[in-house]
């Protein structure tokens, strides 16, 4: 027997945002919650898609709904039908390069790749935000040439936080009046070329950042599924890009 993740209170506020219409290409699903179910499970275990049970249906008509529901964006709007309305504690950004594997030079180019020349060569960067619990809520992948400035404003747009917490990165006037906005703090040290250091509070940065962001998300691509289950949280990519989920 599979053990199902859904709780009837969730499924009530993600139903509607499901449901197909009359006009949506391809057969109407008979149970789509069981398709939920799906996708949690892969996101829960990590398998490919093709080790999909059978008890779910066949693997690729499951994966192909779920990548035509991912290129409309509903996920993104079943993200925020279970959002949660209390505030988050404190939310950490950070940022990563990935290396492009060497066949990546030679590869069709079809689309945007979120594919960049950096010193270690072709490379992504990602860009991660996470909670004071260390449930991911927001990914941007882009060029690895790319500032951690530039998706600074995007990681925490519309997060309901009581500090923001980044490394000399995130320096930025700007981005840290924009975070005060918000009636949130501020914790991002001043970098050491700063005429007028700007005051911070140490131990809350060192206490969010005894750990790396990233280290919550060993497979960041498994955990893209799984999405719903934060409380406030949402997984895009820069430009649009889809999030490259296909391990069948």
């Amino acid at each position: 027997m599979i053990r199902t993740l859904l709780s009837d209170q969730v499924w009530a506020r993600i139903e509607s945002v499901l449901r197909a219409r009359r006009r949506d290409p391809g057969r109407t699903a008979t149970d789509n919650r069981w398709f939920v179910e799906a996708v949690l499970w892969i996101g829960r275990t990590g398998c490919p898609w093709r080790d999909l049970p059978k008890a779910f249906g066949r693997w690729h008509t499951v994966y192909m709904r779920f990548s035509r529901l991912r290129r409309k964006g509903v996920w993104e709007r079943v993200i925020q039908a279970v959002a949660d309305q209390t505030e988050i504690k404190h939310v950490l950004i950070d940022s990563t390069i990935m290396r492009a594997h060497q066949h990546s030079s030679g590869a069709q180019k079809n689309g945007l790749q979120a594919l960049g020349r950096s010193r270690g060569g072709l490379t992504t960067k990602l860009h991660l935000a996470v909670d004071d619990a260390g449930r991911p809520l927001r990914l941007i992948a882009t060029e690895g040439q790319v500032s951690e400035i530039w998706c600074a404003n995007e990681l925490v747009e519309h997060l309901r936080a009581g500090a923001v917490i980044a490394d000399k990165g995130y320096d930025s006037n700007a981005f840290v009046e924009s975070i005060r906005t918000t009636l949130a703090t501020a914790v991002i040290p001043p970098r050491s070329n700063r005429k007028t250091k700007r005051g911070y509070s140490r131990v809350l940065y060192r206490t969010g950042t005894s750990s790396n962001p990233f280290s919550v998300v060993s497979n960041i691509f498994v955990v893209s599924p799984l999405a719903m289950t934060s409380s406030q949280g949402t997984i895009s990519l820069s430009r649009r890009l889809p999030v490259p989920l296909d391990r069948s």
